[in-house]
């Protein structure tokens, strides 16, 4: 999903699950991104560079956007991270 001014969103993975009667607000992927990888590393979000300096913006977009692809896999800061059409971020 992007905006008119070409941001990407995505619901959080597991946010909104099947049968699920709870509202879940789309957010930047960038905003997840970022989140998921402070969470799961010694970083903080000041050590973490825009995510267009990581991924191209297109290639995420046809994951959690338009849906062309099941994944990407990309470096942030010597950690492998991996998002998922189902908004799923993993961060090794």
């Amino acid at each position: 999903m992007k905006s008119d001014d070409g941001t990407v969103y995505m619901i959080r993975g597991g946010a909104a699950g099947e049968g699920s009667d709870e509202w879940v607000s789309p957010e930047p992927a960038a905003d997840v991104i970022v989140d998921a990888v402070v969470a799961a590393t010694d970083l903080d979000r000041d050590d973490v560079d825009a995510i267009e300096s990581y991924v191209d913006a297109a290639d995420l977009r046809a994951v959690v956007g338009d849906g062309d692809r099941e994944r990407i896999s990309f470096e942030v800061a010597g950690h492998e991270v991996t998002v998922t059409a189902d908004g799923d971020v993993t961060v090794a």
